[in-house]
């Protein structure tokens, strides 16, 4: 079954955390039309604070750049995203169960970090994923809209 992987990752500093900064951060959207994307692969969007939060996106051959466990049992397809321990911030004491999609499917998933450097000289900084992926063809606008799951895994970062 085609199996079809958008990772959107937004980055930014302090400097973007209010007034209009903030508000370009914030319209960044969760899901873009797909392009073509091959039998494996995935579409990568990124948008950095230090950018301007200007859309830079790519097509990858592998899925295996992607944080997130995907298998197919039974007729449906078990999404799980990876999170490292290194990525403590927000805490996640448990974690959501896997999400088992079935044929027709997509979810879209998003989780939250907060990161400083190890000796403190830097600001703060943020990362924002988002994963949608969908479990059977989808039309490229399919990321577009509502997804049949949503799963926010988004904690407090300050």
């Amino acid at each position: 079954m085609e199996i079809t992987v958008q990772w959107v990752r937004t980055s930014w500093t302090k400097k973007s955390r209010g007034g209009e900064a903030a508000a370009r951060r914030n319209a960044v959207p969760v899901g873009y039309l797909l392009p073509r994307v091959p039998d494996g692969g995935a579409h990568l969007v990124r948008t950095r604070e230090d950018d301007g939060f200007v859309v830079k996106e790519s097509v990858v051959e592998s899925r295996k750049p992607v944080p997130v466990r995907l298998r197919e049992v039974d007729g449906r397809l078990r999404v799980l995203p990876h999170v490292d321990p290194l990525y403590g911030i927000p805490p996640r004491p448990r974690r959501l169960p896997a999400v088992n999609l079935q044929p027709g499917q997509w979810v879209r998933w998003q989780l939250n970090y907060r990161f400083s450097s190890a000796a403190g000289v830097r600001d703060w900084s943020y990362w924002l994923d988002t994963f949608n992926i969908a479990y059977g063809p989808v039309a490229p606008d399919a990321f577009l809209g509502e997804p049949s799951v949503y799963v926010d895994e988004r904690g407090p970062v300050r």
